[in-house]
């Protein structure tokens, strides 16, 4: 406090005490300036020469300065006014110090309440819904997370969990860009830029997504995480699909956790320690709608349920609050992702992981091993074993596959069979066939019918693209009473005030589609016009999502599957459709291959069969084999070489374009590139080793006369290494390289090989650039090397083709394109169609930008 302290006048005192003043005065400086100002000691001039000075100490002095040229009238008043100012002042926080205290207290109170019931509702979990009341505790459970530097979308022409397969493991392999994390760092900043407050969890079905979120509240309620929150609200959407009225943020907090309605606006009012976590996104009714461009802005506002949502998550609601969003990766391009700071990746099971899992789970480690052996043989099955849930699913299968049949399975219907026998035997204790030769039909009947029902549920479900089924909903109630639902059917219980609805799904969504084909297998059902695959190239009526529906149904109706569900279910898939269904993959498998169209799928499709004669039925007059723009995984090889294996003489064609190719991958099909006449390997990162394998292709086979490497990055060393190959055999005829790194110098290579064997070498859009005219001249004078564009018919449908591939091409890959056919001389572009293509590609480009 300020006092005179016996001074003879108040300007005195100021030089006194001007020291401790500058102390004492620092921190209200400004509120003290004001009232200086409004009891006219101090003029505008002078409020306005004090905050010119650089910060509050800096500002009492000038203020002391400018009172010692006003005089002791003046210094008197200051004196007055800054006394009585720190006296209200310190009685003002001593009673806020009170009710702060007493805040803190009911706050902390509340606080730690809110953890021990989060604790309690997450303290076990049930497993996979194998038996009803069969648990697991977290501390016997782990997830791995793997840190990804942006927004990591699947290709959506290829089902989610088989896209993954693949895309994990290139994640896997790039640990210097990408790291794993803990939960408690998702929302630290990775490079200390930006604060991170929004975060995208993503994982296929049966990652571990919801396992993740039980985590955090059963650490965070145990004090066991340093997360820096004060409060987490926990929501999902399966219980918000139930709302469908106007509602309020504070409602949504309250309906599960009334215990925190005294302290709500203190928590809401401290936002920046506050977590929302928003599970199952891809759950949510109305999840294409979150976009939204109406917005709430306070927690009392009263709106749809969308708007809520989709407020809370661009942060224009609690903008401090940080939100914790997962979902399988089907909907995240429904996310308004601007606003999200972090995506994360869940990868599941590492392969150790899956082996301590085995051990886990069959408490034997003799037994553990030989379970992983068999799983090891299957690279489908081995590959999906990094998924949770399917982990459990085949060790469930595993544990009774020594009785169920005599060999091991070989494709993933196989398994699923397996499941589904491990199962009804476990729930029921008994088979169908002990039914049998006590002739108890009835319950054979009432086994078969229970199975037919989920597989009726499944199969709308999946047409529907639903993967939940509520208990109002007519499918489900049509179960009512059937004694087999939880044994297939995971139940939980969405509460909204005043209403109480179960909620099923299946254990994990391949588990819907097998089910889903039993269905259509078994039934007088149709196939579903999706099925219909496009006979044409670059058309397709399937976006991928029903892609292991069409291999579960091809394994079910195969006749090795189709005995063991007839005598271990009771269930007959119809001779009929049998033939009709084999008789239907012959003739498109046939056409498929004459007309060069998309054949993965297909192949697949004859793999789960396992019938070398229906492979050999198909003989089309060509053979092209086109498994383009797929990134191919070694299950996806081992279908090819399935096929091609069994199906003798030269491969017209096999299309590799975008397949990401490896020089692994490329040794291990070998003998069938041998085969070929026609290789297009485009649009592959080539590196040397890769390209090694192509020379070594080129100089023993008599076969191969077209190859294409257009879009590939090979350079001149590269170039170098294949001339060399082709001079061994001298039996390619077409060399197509456009988009390349090659130079002049390394076209000189071919000289020796134009016109003979080589006829055509297209080398367009590569960095062949006029500083070399010695090279220039002599590759000039090579008729057959194509460095420029002409008005060759054939060059304007090549042309068209290149705009199609930019077309479906990711930014990322346009970019790239561009970088290459921007950089082109005025003359290269005089012919019609050149101009025609630059004008299509500059529109594109337009519309990409606008999007």
């Amino acid at each position: 406090m300020v006092e005179k302290d016996g001074c003879n006048s108040s300007l005195t005192a100021i030089r006194v005490l001007r020291v401790s003043l500058v102390d004492e005065l620092e921190g209200w400086i400004d509120s003290l300036l004001e009232i200086l100002v409004s009891r006219e000691v101090f003029s505008r001039d002078d409020r306005e020469e004090v905050l010119c000075q650089l910060g509050p100490r800096a500002r009492v002095r000038k203020v002391l300065d400018i009172l010692e040229c006003k005089g002791e009238e003046a210094a008197k008043t200051f004196l007055f006014i800054s006394t009585h100012y720190q006296q209200g002042l310190h009685q003002t926080h001593s009673k806020e110090s009170r009710r702060d205290q007493h805040h803190s207290i009911e706050y902390n109170k509340v606080k730690q309440k809110h953890k021990d019931v989060l604790r309690r509702r997450s303290e076990s979990m049930l497993f996979y819904n194998t038996r009803h009341g069969e648990k697991i505790l977290f501390s016997e459970h782990y997830v791995n997370l793997l840190l990804v530097d942006g927004h990591q979308g699947l290709e959506i022409k290829r089902h989610e969990v088989l896209t993954f397969g693949q895309k994990r493991l290139s994640l896997q392999q790039k640990l210097a860009v990408h790291r794993k994390i803990a939960p408690a760092e998702l929302f630290s900043s990775a490079n200390g830029n930006r604060p991170v407050k929004k975060v995208l969890v993503t994982g296929v079905a049966g990652i571990g997504k919801t396992i993740l979120v039980q985590k955090m509240l059963f650490d965070f309620g145990g004090n066991e995480e340093n997360l820096a929150f004060d409060f987490i609200i926990h929501m999902t959407f399966r219980d918000l699909n139930l709302i469908d009225k106007p509602t309020t943020f504070r409602e949504l907090v309250l309906r599960k956790n009334r215990h925190l309605a005294k302290e709500l606006d203190n928590i809401l009012a401290n936002d920046n320690k506050l977590l929302i976590i928003l599970d199952g996104f891809d759950e949510f009714r109305h999840y294409r709608s979150c976009d939204v461009d109406a917005f709430v802005t306070e927690p009392d506002e009263d709106a749809e349920l969308v708007e809520v949502l989709g407020s809370l998550m661009q942060g224009e609601l609690l903008p401090n609050a940080s939100v914790m969003l997962t979902s399988r990766p089907a909907a995240i391009s429904h996310i308004p992702v601007g606003c999200i700071d972090r995506f994360v990746l869940i990868t599941g099971f590492s392969l150790a992981e899956v082996q301590d899992f085995f051990l886990r789970y069959f408490q034997d480690d003799a037994l553990a091993d030989r379970m992983f052996a068999v799983v090891a043989a299957n690279e489908l099955i081995l590959t999906l074993c990094y998924i949770p849930a399917f982990c459990y699913i085949v060790c469930c299968i595993l544990k009774e596959s020594k009785d169920l049949c005599g060999e091991s399975p070989k494709t993933m219907t196989d398994i699923y069979v397996q499941y589904l026998v491990a199962l009804l035997r476990s729930h029921t204790q008994t088979r169908a066939e002990t039914f049998l030769r006590e002739q108890r039909a009835e319950a054979v009947q009432q086994l078969s019918d229970t199975v037919l029902k989920l597989g009726q549920l499944a199969f709308k479900k999946l047409m529907e693209h639903q993967t939940l089924f509520y208990s109002s909903d007519r499918d489900v109630a049509a179960l009512e009473g059937c004694s087999l639902i939880s044994t297939f059917l995971d139940k939980t219980v969405a509460q909204e005030p005043g209403c109480t609805e179960e909620v099923y799904s299946f254990a994990h969504l391949t588990v819907q589609e097998f089910f889903a084909a039993v269905y259509c297998a078994v039934t007088d059902h149709p196939l579903p016009d999706v099925l219909q695959h496009s006979s044409c190239p670059g058309e397709t009526l399937n976006d991928g999502h029903l892609d292991l529906f069409n291999r579960f149904l091809s394994g079910i109706l195969s006749k090795r599957n189709a005995h063991l569900l007839s005598r271990q279910v009771g269930l007959s898939c119809h001779k009929e459709k049998v033939d009709t269904y084999c008789q239907r993959m012959i003739r498109e498998l046939t056409m498929l291959c004459e007309n060069g169209a998309n054949i993965l799928n297909h192949l697949h499709c004859l793999f789960e069969q396992q019938d070398p004669s229906l492979v050999l039925s198909v003989q089309p007059q060509t053979l092209r084999v086109n498994v383009s723009d797929e990134t191919l995984s070694q299950m996806d090889y081992n279908a090819i070489k399935y096929f091609l294996n069994l199906i003798k003489g030269k491969i017209s064609e096999l299309d590799l374009t975008g397949t990401g190719v490896s020089a692994e991958a490329l040794r291990d099909i070998q003998p069938l590139l041998l085969r070929c006449q026609s290789l297009w390997l485009g649009e592959n990162n080539l590196e040397m080793d890769t390209v090694q394998v192509i020379a070594d292709v080129l100089q023993v086979s008599d076969n191969v006369t077209h190859l294409g490497l257009g879009w590939s990055n090979i350079g001149d060393d590269e170039l170098l290494a294949l001339s060399s190959a082709i001079r061994v055999k001298k039996k390619l005829e077409e060399l197509w390289m456009e988009g390349n790194r090659v130079s002049y110098r390394g076209l000189l290579s071919l000289s020796d090989l134009t016109p003979n064997p080589l006829k055509k070498v297209v080398a367009i859009w590569n960095d062949l650039e006029d500083t070399e005219p010695e090279s220039l001249c002599a590759v000039s004078a090579q008729e057959s090397i194509t460095v420029n564009f002409t008005d060759d018919d054939m060059w304007e449908a090549w042309g068209e083709w290149v705009f199609k591939r930019c077309e479906v091409s990711s930014n990322e890959k346009l970019v790239m394109v561009l970088h290459k056919v921007c950089n082109m001389s005025a003359c290269c572009l005089e012919a019609q169609w050149a101009k025609t293509f630059y004008k299509k590609l500059s529109q594109l480009i337009k519309s990409r930008i606008e999007c």
